[in-house]
Parts: C-alpha cells; sequence; structure tokens
C-alpha cells in the first residue's frame, strides 16, 4: 500500500485529499475497499478549515467561523483519508520521512509528542502568509489575515473598540489598513457594514469608525484593470472609507503608520495586507529548491524540481503557466493544481511509470466583494471569449458562487446547496454579525 501525505488542509491541499480518498477508498458503488491501494493522509496545525477568501468576514464578525468551519477528522473520515493534527517540523527526503512538531494546549501542556510520518509521496501544500518587506515595525505591530486564528484575533479586537464606543468612552475608533488588493478592500468595505449592522445593537453610528486603506501603487485592485480599482475607490469613498493611492508606508508604530513622506496616519488597530510569500522555513527543507518567495520550484507535472517523490500545489509552489508567467497566488490556482496532482498522483500509484499530466492554469477572473454595497470583476473562460467585466448584482452573485463550488468539490452538490439553505436560514434566526 502506497503512502499519500498532504502537508496542509487549505483550498488546494483539502480538494487534493478529498478526491484521493474517495478514489481509493470507494467503490463506485460507493461501498468502502478492504484493501486500497493507498492510504491518504492529511496534516494540519488547526482542526478546522475555513476558506481563506473569507477570513475578512470572519475578521468582522460578518461570518460565524464556529458555524461554518469544516471539521478536518469529521470530513476525513466521510471521505476515505486520515487526518493528523500536526505542524512540519522537518523532512528526511532520503528515509521518506516527514517529522511533525509536538501538539499542545492553549495553556502549553504537551498533548502529542512529535513523531514522524513515512511517505511514499509527499505533497506540500502549506500556502501562504504576509509579506511585510521587511518594514521596520509591522511584525510587532501589525494585525495579518492568514489564518483563521488571526482573523478571530482581530474580530476580539475589533469588539473591544465597539466596546469602549458604546459605553463613550471613546467618540471614534480609527483602523488602517495597508494593501489595497482584493483582502485590503474586502476588510475595509465589511467594516463599514459591521458599523452599521452593530447600530441596531447600541448607540454606535455610521461614522463612529473611521477607516483607511492604504495602497502603494496607482489604483486600488492591481490586479484587476484600473477602470474596476478606480470603481471600487470611489464605492470606498462614498461610503466613508478614506483611500490613499500612491502611498508607500515606511514604518508601523504602536499608534499607526508613517507614511514615505513623514505623514503619520493614526490607527488603533493596524492590518497589513500588502503582499504575500511562501512560509519562511521552506528555504531550509532538507535542501529543496526555493524561488525568492519562499515557493519550492515545481515542474509543469508539479513535482518538486529536487525531488520526484515531492509535489507542491497552491500559493506554495512555484509554478509557470503554458506562457511562462507565474501562476499566481489565488485560491482557483490551488484548486487547478489539486485537480492535476490528483491525477497524477492516482496514475503513479497504479503505474508508476505513467506519463504525468502537465499542470495547464485557466484564468477564470477575479472577483471582489465590497460587502453589502457592491462587488466588482472580470470573468474568463467558459461562456466567456477573452474577458468580461461585472459589476453589481451580477458581480455579487458570481462571488457568491466561487464559495458554493467550493463546497460542492469538497461535500457534492447536494450537500453544498443543503449548507446553502442552512446558511440562509441562520441569517433570520441570528444577529447578522457575530457579537461575542
Amino acid at each position: 500500500m502506497k503512502k499519500i501525505v498532504i502537508i496542509g488542509g487549505g483550498a488546494g491541499g483539502l480538494q487534493l485529499a478529498t478526491s484521493l480518498g474517495r478514489h481509493f477508498s470507494f467503490n463506485r458503488f460507493h461501498r468502502r475497499i478492504d484493501t486500497p491501494a493507498a492510504q491518504v493522509t492529511l496534516v494540519d496545525k488547526n482542526r478546522t478549515h475555513i476558506w481563506k477568501p473569507l477570513l475578512h468576514q470572519v475578521a468582522t464578525g460578518a461570518l460565524d467561523s464556529s458555524l461554518d468551519a469544516l471539521n478536518y477528522q469529521v470530513h476525513a473520515r466521510a471521505n476515505g483519508f486520515h487526518f493528523e493534527l500536526g505542524s512540519l517540523q522537518g523532512l528526511d527526503r532520503e528515509h521518506k520521512t516527514i517529522e511533525l512538531a509536538e501538539v499542545c494546549s492553549e495553556d502549553g501542556t504537551p498533548l502529542i509528542p512529535a513523531r514522524k510520518l513515512e511517505y511514499d509521496y509527499l505533497v506540500i501544500a502549506l500556502g501562504s502568509q504576509s509579506n511585510d518587506f521587511n518594514t521596520p515595525g509591522v511584525r510587532a505591530h501589525c494585525q495579518f489575515l492568514d489564518s483563521a486564528e488571526q482573523a478571530q484575533k482581530f474580530h476580539n479586537r475589533l469588539l473591544d473598540q465597539f466596546l469602549q464606543l458604546e459605553s463613550q468612552v471613546v467618540d471614534s475608533v480609527h483602523i488602517a489598513i495597508v494593501g489595497g488588493g482584493a483582502t485590503g478592500v474586502e476588510l475595509a468595505a465589511e467594516l463599514v457594514d459591521a458599523v452599521h449592522e452593530m447600530g441596531h445593537y447600541g448607540r454606535i453610528k455610521n461614522g463612529d469608525l473611521k477607516v483607511t486603506l492604504i495602497e502603494a501603487g496607482a489604483h486600488l485592485l492591481p490586479a484587476l484593470p484600473p477602470r474596476l480599482g478606480n470603481s471600487s475607490q470611489k464605492e470606498l469613498s462614498k461610503i466613508g472609507v478614506r483611500v490613499l493611492t500612491n502611498t508607500q508606508v515606511a514604518e508601523a508604530t504602536a499608534t499607526g503608520f508613517v507614511t514615505k513622506e513623514g505623514e503619520e496616519i493614526p490607527a488603533v488597530i493596524r492590518v497589513w495586507a500588502a503582499g504575500v510569500k511562501a512560509p519562511d522555513f521552506l528555504k531550509n527543507l532538507d535542501g529543496l529548491s526555493v524561488n525568492r518567495q519562499n515557493q519550492i520550484e515545481v515542474e509543469a507535472t508539479l513535482r518538486s524540481k529536487t525531488d520526484a517523490a515531492i509535489f507542491a500545489l497552491g500559493d506554495c509552489a512555484g509554478c509557470e503557466d503554458a506562457n511562462g508567467r507565474k501562476v499566481p497566488p489565488r485560491a482557483q490556482s490551488a484548486q487547478q493544481m489539486a485537480n492535476t496532482a490528483s491525477d497524477n498522483l492516482i496514475k503513479l500509484v497504479e503505474n508508476p511509470q505513467a506519463e504525468l499530466q502537465r499542470f495547464t492554469y485557466k484564468d477564470r477572473g477575479s472577483l471582489v466583494s465590497l460587502s453589502k454595497f457592491d462587488a466588482v470583476g472580470n470573468l474568463m473562460g467558459g461562456l466567456v471569449k477573452g474577458s468580461l467585466t461585472i459589476e453589481g448584482r451580477l458581480a455579487g452573485l458570481a462571488y457568491r458562487s466561487l464559495y458554493r463550488m467550493h463546497l460542492a468539490a469538497l461535500h457534492g452538490w447536494p450537500k453544498a446547496m443543503l449548507l446553502y439553505v442552512i446558511g440562509q436560514a441562520n441569517r433570520f434566526v441570528k444577529p447578522r454579525l457575530k457579537m461575542h
């Protein structure tokens, strides 16, 4: 029996584990196979999965992670793979083993000792983290939204500020966000909506929360056509967000940001959402070749250029498309890579000499939600020839469908639609904003 170990349960890793688990553990009648050809193990440092593009909603309370999170262990049991709680600590390519760090409780009590897992094929899908570009003070004074834990930490701080507003200890709260990409734009809009929703439960008024969005480039959403970035800026300005473009941050302090021109931007909560890179420790992972963004360099088949038994996908994979351009770090990229990796690993298990499939990236476009106020984006591929720019309700509908498609890949369409119905029902019986 071959052993396939997948490190990282994000959009790509979880989809891959689900696909391989179903293939090797169930027959076409959905009955479990007694002696599967491969054992699939997913490793993640968290117990639950939240789709990363939704972390800004977890941060503001628009999404309750305790209701929407997927439990890895339960999902693994239902889909024919194993789950190990832990974080990657070391790799021994010669002996084909990985070492997982000790698992401790919140108070530091050891729960599971460090241990090793054997593999025949290893897939690294560890995603990315914020890139502070070595800007002074950022790591010490800023919040990040790289994980559900960080999003919840932001939410707790936001509730503390709302409490001070409600108790009239302060008359306004300033939040500054660095980075005018999708995360920064969506977070800014969600914060304005959060203040509006809080107004239904107390004395907080629109305008009590002052949001500043800082972008170094000439317009917001640099991955999209400039017209959409300008449209987003107009919409954000209309709802009260202060937008600063062509503004570079030189330093983060305990009280705000300092620009290269010397302007001080006060903020009690400071968010850094400007650029991403793969985790730093990948640079020292038993000699695996990485690029400047710490991404593991892979061949067109998603195999590591260093080791044929190791694959990488998602944000931590340094992959190029058919035109020699870097595949962007997006959820759709990770999901497409998961499909290719699944096909290739199945081929290798069934025939180690099989010719592997080359990954072809298909840009489906990008969509950005401005909470309930608006949505913008462009669609590519499928029924659309070239690129179709969309805004308003159509863009909002398309944006919401992305999460439904993610759920369908994990659960199948019937269960995905049932989860959607349950989510809509919760909107009527629960507060529109998580208050704890």
